[in-house]
């Protein structure tokens, strides 16, 4: 496949492997690696759809008012690709995206410069609903309250119709790196993208972590509950909104989640209040970094992690070593990271007993990958 198959490239960086099926090699290579060490076949390797699977992408606002630019920066530079057909991007993205364009361009409203810090409009984030129809907007702002983007929000309503699931406002008004800064308001429509994930809905606000690939995640959620027995109980770690979890409530004696994004814990009270009350008693929040929620450890029957891609916090993967629970399903991001753990954690006594991999990003080195360790007696 050429590179003439996406108009973006050269010179957008984001697929740097466009049109090579699997994982990159080097990650395949270390997993093959971790997998035989164990006496484990080479992993599986699970692929989605190749083509406007991404529901879900942060698009830089960059370039002039009359001539806005929305897309990611070259590599090492703060010089924007505008991307108007993406092809990894959902369709409703890119209409979306373009639909912000013209919204600036009637507004005048101001993209931001990063050297002089100056400009209103920083970022957008888009996501699509399951339907595929609907998106949740935020619209991130050099600004410490929303007024300014009054213009472009009646635009947005106005242009966008019933397409428009949610539109907030963030701002962000330091000189950083970070996307989303500590002011938001809802501006329109719902406040949560509610979403079907194994048969559970879960709900995420704007500023919570949500994966991109809808259809290749649901086959990995539907992978991790597998590996959890009935009638144990379980703490994940790292919980996120509870796609995993939530699903696991109606079958085991206990269900504990760990998370400590706000934003995220807000999304999980909505999935755990809309549970069935039996299935709602048997749940319990634990708020707070995970290093510091592991108390009674020892009586879990097995651990769920699904951490960053740096991996899990130095307190969790001691007490995983030490000896604190009899089964581990590792949901790791970050394939160095876990090649480090696993090690770990096969020295300690769990034990790696399946491995397998899910290109979650394709044409990246990055991959989402599915472990389960056990204890010799287990």
């Amino acid at each position: 496949m050429s590179e003439a198959t996406c108009p973006h490239r050269p010179p957008c960086p984001g697929c740097p492997r466009l049109g090579q099926r699997g994982i990159a090699p080097e990650a395949m290579d270390a997993l093959t690696l971790v997998a035989a060490r164990a006496g484990l076949p080479e992993p599986v390797v699970h692929e989605g759809s190749p083509w406007s699977f991404r529901r879900r992408a942060k698009l830089a606002v960059r370039g002039r008012s009359t001539s806005p630019k929305l897309g990611i920066f070259q590599a090492d530079s703060h010089r924007i690709v505008d991307m108007p057909r993406c092809p990894i991007h959902h369709p409703l993205i890119n209409r979306v995206a373009q639909e912000v364009r013209a919204g600036i361009r009637e507004t005048g409203l101001a993209p931001y410069a990063d050297r002089p810090h100056r400009g209103l409009l920083r970022y957008v984030q888009i996501a699509v609903d399951d339907s595929g129809t609907r998106a949740q907007l935020a619209v991130v702002t050099n600004d410490r309250s929303p007024e300014s983007m009054d213009p472009l929000a009646t635009q947005l309503r106005d242009r966008l119709g019933d397409a428009l699931q949610g539109l907030w406002w963030n701002g962000n008004p330091e000189r950083t790196n970070s996307i989303f800064g500590p002011h938001w308001a809802h501006l329109a429509g719902d406040k949560r993208l509610e979403l079907e994930v194994g048969g559970v809905r879960i709900h995420v606000p704007p500023g919570a972590f949500a994966q991109n690939h809808g259809q290749l995640f649901e086959r990995l959620v539907e992978r991790v509950r597998s590996l959890v027995p009935n009638q144990v109980r379980v703490r994940e770690f790292y919980a996120g909104t509870g796609p995993i979890g939530l699903g696991l409530a109606d079958r085991c004696r206990a269900v504990e989640f760990n998370e400590v994004d706000p934003h995220a814990l807000v999304g999980l009270a909505t999935g755990l209040a809309q549970l069935p009350p039996e299935a709602r008693s048997r749940c319990r929040v634990l708020p707070g970094r995970a290093g510091e929620c592991l108390d009674d450890l020892e009586s879990v029957d097995i651990a769920i992690v699904d951490p960053p891609r740096k991996g899990l916090d130095p307190e969790l993967i001691e007490a995983l070593c030490a000896g604190a629970v009899p089964q581990l399903v590792y949901v790791s991001c970050g394939w160095r990271s876990f090649e480090t753990e696993s090690a770990l954690l096969s020295e300690a006594g769990l034990l790696l007993r399946s491995l397998e991999a899910y290109a979650m990003f394709p044409y990246t080195e990055h991959v989402e990958i599915v472990a389960h360790f056990a204890r010799a007696a287990t």
